[in-house]
């Protein structure tokens, strides 16, 4: 069967050198192609490839912060990093991606790295999505699905995140969603910009103006713009007043 591959590259003349190497191949069919990982995010809901050959530094969102977001679907493409800087190939691999090209890429090295990747599964594919250890550090964007179509939210529009059972709440500037990602892995990735004022909630630091308390005597985080009220519980009122009165 012929394998769909999503190239993700900003730079066109490493797009085009991809389909060169590939045209006369006809195991392989470029099924799309993106400048960006936002642009690629929507590639791979459009098109479900089965593979994406994907660049690691790129503007908007990067290569790293494409594969922590994909570990999320449901049904993820393997993924093969290019990139032409070495010293992210430690962090690459850490993803557990199913291979890594340096550019210029060879033709004998892309079609061996695509045999490897051909050998996996759905399953397995998703397999190595789900062990990825890529951490938070850079990310940028929270991923949310709105009616069906995918909504990359900039972090830095974020005021808090509130936990309800499974799902959380995304309160931001242009309204809210809601994920599915944890408030724990959240909380894990975003540990420089957000802190836990609940068990049920996460607050950008940024966002955060002062304390109050209101009618039964409880504390509240006032937020900037907002007159959204949440709960400090009792555990984590001494860090957060600490946290309001050193900024």
């Amino acid at each position: 069967m012929t394998m769909n591959i999503l190239v993700v590259d900003d730079e066109e003349l490493a797009r085009q050198r991809i389909q060169s190497l590939l045209q006369e191949n006809s195991e392989y069919n470029i099924c799309a192609e993106a400048e960006n990982g936002a642009e690629a995010l929507m590639m791979v809901e459009r098109h479900q490839p089965d593979l994406i050959l994907l660049d690691i530094s790129m503007p908007v969102m990067d290569g790293l912060e494409v594969a922590k977001h994909l570990s999320g679907m449901p049904n993820p493409p393997a993924v093969i990093f290019t990139t032409a800087y070495g010293e992210y190939a430690l962090e690459a691999f850490s993803t557990k991606a199913t291979g890594y090209l340096m550019k210029p890429i060879r033709q004998e090295q892309l079609l061996k790295s695509l045999q490897s990747a051909r050998s996996l599964n759905r399953a397995q594919r998703s397999k190595v999505l789900d062990d990825n250890e890529v951490t938070g550090a850079g990310r940028k964007h929270i991923c949310a699905r709105m009616r069906g179509n995918l909504e990359l939210i900039p972090i830095e529009d974020v005021y808090y995140f509130q936990a309800d059972q499974k799902y959380v709440t995304v309160r931001h500037k242009s309204g809210e969603v809601i994920i599915e990602e944890s408030l724990k892995s959240l909380e894990t990735d975003l540990a420089d910009k957000f802190i836990r004022i609940h068990r049920n909630a996460l607050v950008a630091k940024s966002r955060i103006t002062g304390l109050a308390k209101n009618n039964i005597g409880r504390v509240q985080v006032k937020i900037e713009k907002i007159d959204d009220q949440l709960e400090v519980s009792r555990r984590h009122v001494a860090e957060i007043r600490r946290f309001v009165r050193n900024r």
